[in-house]
């Protein structure tokens, strides 16, 4: 929602930021590691920054790029799904102006046994 009550149908969408992290259910995955690249989507309005060509009047993509390298990195999870839930709630907490935020974790060397192409989950957090 944006300052009038309507919904915001603007986005930012910033996707394959990767990072090594530590994170899964398994020793060696918490040992050796693995990529994990997230995509981020940013339900935001626009407008201000498109009327004023002001940084400062929307969010900075290449902080949120950093800012989420940076969890990728940090502290080792079991899940993806609790990986999703720090990077969302660090979007809100960080970008006052961001209603809503998408975020894709995907963890392409994930332990499985078949041939697979990619493992991902998606959460969709609003600010409440």
């Amino acid at each position: 929602m944006n300052a009038s009550g309507t919904a915001t149908r603007d986005t930012i969408t910033l996707t394959g930021i990767t990072a090594r992290g530590f994170h899964g259910v398994f020793e060696d995955e918490r040992r050796n590691g693995q990529p994990f690249v997230v995509d981020v989507v940013l339900h935001t309005d626009l407008r201000p920054a498109g009327l004023s060509d002001d940084l400062t009047q929307t969010a900075h993509y290449g902080e949120l790029a950093e800012q989420v390298a940076a969890i990728i990195a940090g502290e080792p999870l079991n899940l993806i799904e609790a990986l999703a839930e720090r990077i969302a709630q660090a979007v809100l907490d960080g970008f006052a102006g961001v209603g809503a935020v998408d975020v894709t974790v995907h963890k392409p060397q994930a332990p499985i046994t078949v041939p697979f192409g990619d493992v991902a989950v998606t959460i969709h957090r609003d600010r409440a």
